[in-house]
Order: structure tokens, then sequence, then C-alpha cells
């Protein structure tokens, strides 16, 4: 199994057509996040297809696209406190 690294992935895309773009492709990878920063996790060959892809949405003169892998070694702070769901045998992804 190909190792993967966890990464934010953001964006700011001026034309409305590039965001939707921008949003369909990086969605298609991500695990969660909100508005226009998403967590990945991805293996270098997702990567590397990931920026090609963005590169033929975006505009370079008008858009900005950021990839940030993160440490492994990081520690995770939460904020809030979970609720246990109401029926554990479920998980829902919308």
């Amino acid at each position: 199994m190909a190792k993967r690294d966890f990464y934010l992935a953001a964006y700011d895309v001026s034309e409305r057509g590039r965001l939707s773009a921008a949003l369909s492709l990086v969605r298609a990878y991500a695990t969660g996040g909100q508005k226009s920063v998403h967590e990945v996790f991805l293996t270098d060959a997702e990567r590397r297809e990931l920026l090609h892809d963005m590169a033929l949405i975006l505009d370079e003169e008008e858009d900005r696209f950021l990839l940030l892998r993160l440490d492994p070694r990081g520690r995770v702070h939460t904020l809030g406190k979970g609720t246990q769901p109401h029926d554990p045998t479920l998980f829902y992804m919308g």
C-alpha cells in the first residue's frame, strides 16, 4: 500500500467557473474541510496529479493554490466537545 501524507489544500480563485472547478477537484481528494481549505491524504502520485490538474484550471495571474504538507509528528489540538452519534453503527459523510 502506498504511503499517504497529510496535506492542507487551500485556494483563492477569482472567477466563479474556475472556483467551481477547483472545488470539485480538491473535494475528489478531500477527507474534510471548510470553504476553500480542505484536508487531504495523498500519495506522491496523487499529489503530482492534483498539482497538474489544478495548474490546468487556475489562472496564474489571478488565482492562488497552496498545498501544505503537515508534519506527521505534530500534535492534534481540538476545540469544543464531541458528542456520541445517536446510532453508532452508521457513519455519515455529507
